[in-house]
């Protein structure tokens, strides 16, 4: 996720707190949503999509930290 920002992801992790949540929850979503979708747990499709649709703005969480501390 957002390889330009490697660097400042790495940063950010070990100095924001708020920043290491959020992606480490991205990051659970993200397996959680894998095992379902490959039989490992189970899981409905609506179940999978509502995980996705909170992906998707735990994303746009660390984007909005990962501009904001890029402009910095």
């Amino acid at each position: 996720m957002f390889p330009e920002y490697r660097d400042l992801i790495t940063e950010l992790k070990s100095s924001d707190a708020h920043f290491s949540r959020l992606f480490d929850k991205h990051n659970a979503l993200d397996q959680k949503i894998h095992n379902m979708e490959t039989h490992v747990e189970p899981g409905t499709h609506e179940e999978i999509e509502t995980l996705k649709k909170e992906k998707l703005l735990l994303k746009d969480q660390v984007y909005q930290v990962l501009k904001k501390a890029g402009a910095a």
